[in-house]
């Protein structure tokens, strides 16, 4: 499979896109390319910084399990809201 097949381009079209760049930028067109080149490295590396920090963070934060809470703890638990919720009506 080509590598732009996603985008079914082939010769022709690639030589179009290249005259174009060509009429487009000229002289210019290997600082452009340059440029495109450093942008797409420093993406690179944010993107490796991003993974290293969500490897650390997963690696440090110690690995906890959900507290299971019965039916008896969720009764509770929704009166004791509904006490907070009183409260904070009449206290305004």
């Amino acid at each position: 499979m080509p590598t732009l097949a996603i985008f079914n381009l082939g010769a022709p079209e690639l030589l179009i896109i290249a005259i174009v760049g060509l009429l487009l930028f000229g002289k210019r067109l290997p600082e452009v390319g340059r440029n495109l080149g450093k942008g797409i490295v420093e993406f690179k590396k944010g993107l490796a910084g991003v993974d290293e920090e969500v490897d650390r963070a997963a690696t440090n934060s110690p690995a906890t399990t959900p507290k299971q809470i019965s039916p008896n703890d969720s009764a509770s638990m929704s009166s004791n809201t509904e006490t907070t919720k009183d409260k904070s009506r009449t206290d305004a």
